[in-house]
């Protein structure tokens, strides 16, 4: 079922203010090349408490994106040297679950 849901996020992307963005009905992750700064990363909706605690315990990953932290939006560094991408692939799929319709999130159960 995850295979579906990837082939689905895949194909449901655009460039939004000149980036690559996924969305399903909403935006769950945005790309963000040098976005304000001189950093490689990504903006994603996040579980409540997520950003916090990530950014407090790893800030030089993590970090709190303009315009959508103060909504709980965790910010990924890409231009880091240990990128865990199993890390990111987790992250990514709980932004899609914060925004996709349960319906959805129900096939990844």
């Amino acid at each position: 079922m995850t295979e579906k849901v990837s082939a689905d996020v895949r194909s449901a992307s655009s460039a939004q203010h000149g980036e690559p963005t996924w969305f399903i009905r909403r935006t769950f992750v945005m790309y963000a090349d040098r976005h304000h700064d001189d950093r490689v990363a990504f903006w994603c909706a996040a579980p409540a408490g997520a950003q916090e605690e990530l950014v407090s315990t790893a800030p030089t990953r993590f970090f709190r994106p303009p315009y959508v932290g103060g909504r709980g939006w965790l910010g990924v560094y890409l231009d880091v040297d240990d990128v865990d991408w199993d890390e990111i692939g987790e992250i990514v799929l709980d932004a899609y679950r914060v925004i996709a319709p349960r319906k959805l999130t129900a096939l990844l159960d």
